[in-house]
């Protein structure tokens, strides 16, 4: 069983940035893949980036690369997303999910076995 819970999440002028955190209780959380997902007003929930449980590998969808880092520190029971030149597009609420499969790159929250509870981001230009 993993827990997880969001913050980082806020009011933020296009061009700023924030930087995400998802903090897991669980023993297991470091064996887990993390992603992260957003849902904006009207709109499906959308993939957003995703890390393996080493931190090895990354992957992010087209509208955040080079703007969005994943990243995880598995002593802390933390992973991380920094958030940069964000855009009013990204506005929407950010969720963490943990991950068992090796689908987890794909970007379909299927394969997703537990979620955090969401953090509002709100881009204003």
């Amino acid at each position: 069983q993993v827990q997880l819970v969001e913050s980082g999440g806020g009011l933020v002028q296009a061009g700023g940035s924030l930087r995400l955190s998802c903090a897991a209780s669980g023993r297991t959380f470091s064996s887990y893949n993390i992603g992260w997902f957003r849902r904006a007003p009207g709109k499906e929930r959308e993939f957003v980036a995703a890390i393996h449980w080493i931190g090895s590998s990354t992957y992010y969808a087209d509208s955040v690369k080079g703007r969005f880092t994943i990243s995880r520190d598995n002593a802390k029971n933390t992973v991380y997303l920094q958030m940069n030149s964000l855009k009013p597009e990204d506005t929407a609420v950010y969720y963490c999910a943990a991950s068992a499969s090796g689908r987890y790159y794909s970007g379909d929250y299927h394969a997703y076995d537990y979620w955090g509870q969401g953090t509002q981001v709100t881009v204003f230009s």
